[in-house]
């Protein structure tokens, strides 16, 4: 090869060399974007990006480059391009921002479409943070997902449980009142009670068929009592008892309703009654002593209700009211008003007796086993309206018995209260005991002795005696008692006290109404 063959060669190469090292300039490609917030066309808005080509001077390098902000933590590309010869963009192959909080992050690069993703890196000890020109919302806490996405959850149930809070407070403590009747369908509203608001205070007793609360009626208190549903009949016999034409009379409770109720999945059937504060005659007596003129009061007035209970009125201007056999007569079932006059409740099992209808279930031995006359315990009875009545005026003697034992009027001391047969058989007597003291051994309760020195005493001795007697034929009518009691009362309000030995010597000699049956 010769000289001039070795020059030529040599520039050759020398040129090369120079383009490798300055011929990068001269073409180069780019990310390019540019931010127009201005502009109203949605393609200018900074939704897209294109690649160029840069071109400049041949002896100047080209790079690439980025600009971008922060926005609450959200990345704003503001743009992206060719960046002319500058020595910080030597050799750098990603685009990295070094700076620590610049208002606007730059940075810049060689290479082909090195400004794809660019960075933010302070400090080139911690991991670069890659960054693109899609703006990318921050990534919210767990906190902040748990919140939201519990947040609705909470808020639904809180809503249902208030819902739930509200329907059992309207139905428990102020539901409207309706008067139900047998299982075809309710009746229309009770004319008394309407759709006004009832709400339970407080249980006043408990027995057999249910608890009896104290409740308030707006501005007035009312009994309810309580069945549950295996003593429906009972319920449904009461109800039906209270509805009979000609019920309503001062010394039979008032009736005011009755429905069905559903507590806690639990239906329960409930009869609303006038309330009346002194309780039962049963409770009343165990609290108190009588003074005469109490005892001839409640005497009348329960005899009285106990009559009209038992009287059958064809011409009653409510329509024809039958007659009614209590069939559960007792101390308990008389209540007493505040001025102490008496009326009779509870009538669960109550028989009515009507022409060309059967009197419901008549099966003998029902009651409560203390207040069974003899008849009744001995499975004899004659299934007879007036043989059902002197049922009744059995227990009326032991109820009249009940008075006289807490009365002070006699010349003597007067016992704790003690319920009828309670010496001869104790707090709970079984049906044997009762058979055995009642009908074999036919004791009663004892009429103390010093109750003969009180002359109307003596006659309410005489009274209660009819009442009791074994043989049901031989009973008093509730409507002799009464009149029993109105002339007893009369007879010792002349009486001076001075004269009470006179009085009982002359007592025989007095016309009192005969003997009479039930009906």
């Amino acid at each position: 090869m010769g000289s001039a063959t070795k020059l030529a060669f040599s520039v050759f190469l020398i040129s090369c060399s120079s383009g490798a090292i300055l011929g990068r300039s001269e073409t180069q490609k780019c990310v390019y974007y540019n931010y127009s917030p201005l502009s109203s066309a949605p393609e200018n808005q900074g939704n897209a990006s294109e690649v160029v080509t840069c071109s400049g001077e041949k002896d100047k390098r080209l790079h690439c480059f980025a600009t971008w902000k922060n926005v609450s933590g959200v990345v704003q590309v503001v743009k992206q391009g060719c960046w002319l010869d500058d020595h910080s963009c030597y050799d750098r192959n990603e685009c990295v921002e070094r700076k620590d909080a610049p208002e606007v992050f730059f940075c810049c690069c060689e290479g082909s479409l090195c400004n794809v993703k660019f960075y933010h890196s302070p400090n080139s000890s911690q991991t670069l943070v890659p960054t693109t020109n899609i703006p990318v919302t921050q990534r919210p806490s767990v906190v902040t997902t748990l919140m939201y996405s519990l947040l609705p959850i909470m808020a639904v149930t809180a809503i249902v449980l208030l819902s739930f809070w509200i329907y059992r407070h309207n139905k428990l403590a102020y539901p409207p009142v309706r008067v139900p009747t047998q299982d075809p369908g309710p009746l229309p509203p009770s004319p008394i009670l309407g759709q006004k608001p009832l709400q339970l205070l407080e249980v006043k007793a408990r027995g057999r068929f249910g608890h009896v609360w104290k409740a308030q009626l707006l501005s007035e208190y009312v009994a309810v009592k309580i069945f549950p549903i295996q003593d429906r009949q009972s319920w449904q016999n009461e109800y039906e008892i209270y509805n009979l034409n000609g019920m309503r009379h001062e010394n039979l409770l008032q009736f005011l309703g009755a429905e069905k109720r559903s507590i806690n999945m639990e239906l329960q059937l409930w009869l609303i009654t006038a309330y009346h504060e002194k309780g039962s005659l049963c409770d009343y007596l165990k609290a108190n002593i009588l003074s005469w003129s109490e005892l001839c009061l409640i005497a009348q007035s329960m005899s009285r209700g106990l009559a009209y209970l038992h009287e059958d009125i064809p011409g009653h201007k409510d329509g024809h009211k039958p007659a009614i056999a209590h069939r559960d007569f007792k101390s308990k079932n008389v209540l007493l008003k505040s001025n102490l006059t008496a009326c009779i409740a509870d009538f669960g099992l109550a028989l009515r007796f009507e022409a060309g209808r059967s009197p419901g279930d008549t099966h003998g031995q029902v009651g409560t086993r203390r207040y069974m006359a003899p008849e009744v315990l001995e499975g004899a009875i004659n299934f007879q309206r007036d043989a059902f009545l002197r049922i009744d005026m059995y227990a009326l003697g032991l109820v009249l018995w009940e008075l006289a034992s807490r009365c002070k009027a006699a010349d003597g001391p007067v016992d704790e209260y003690r319920l009828p047969f309670e010496e001869e058989v104790g707090p709970h007597p079984s049906l044997e005991d009762m058979q055995e003291v009642v009908v074999h051994k036919k004791q009663r309760p004892t009429l103390r002795e010093c109750w003969q020195k009180h002359s109307g005493l003596v006659v309410l001795c005489e009274t209660i005696e009819e009442c009791w007697d074994h043989e049901a034929e031989a009973r008093l009518s509730a409507g002799c008692v009464e009149e029993r009691v109105v002339q007893m009362q009369r007879q010792t309000n002349v009486t001076a006290p001075e004269e009470i030995v006179t009085v009982v010597t002359m007592v025989t000699n007095v016309d009192y109404p005969p003997k009479e049956s039930s009906l």
